[in-house]
């Protein structure tokens, strides 16, 4: 597009001012939803973590390795929605609890 035609404002871009306002107006409604779709998909990233090691563990955990499996699982989802309420900022304790969940089942297999 020619610099001129900027100018007169025939710009290719659309204009957001028809659908209700700026889209300004609505940056913080944008960023809300971005904020919540990190949250999302981190909570998701550790509870497949935590899914994985439970797996490890129903197969290789010897005689207690399905109890310990689930007993993870239950600790994981439950740590993940903890910390989704506090605010989901750092994840400490599902981390630590993920940590301590792998150490566990790897001192089990071996």
């Amino acid at each position: 597009m020619a610099p001129h035609e900027i100018d007169r404002g025939l710009s290719t871009m659309a204009d957001h001012s028809a659908h209700g306002g700026s889209s300004a107006s609505n940056f913080a409604a944008h960023k809300a939803t971005y904020a919540g779709f990190i949250k999302g998909a981190v909570a998701l990233t550790i509870l497949c973590f935590f899914t994985l090691v439970a797996l490890v563990a129903f197969r290789f955990a010897g005689g207690w390795g399905v109890f310990l499996g689930f007993a993870g699982l239950i600790v994981g989802v439950v740590t993940v929605l903890v910390d989704l309420k506090t605010g989901g900022q750092k994840w400490f304790l599902s981390g630590g609890a993920l940590v301590v969940f792998g150490l566990l089942t790897a001192m089990s297999a071996g």
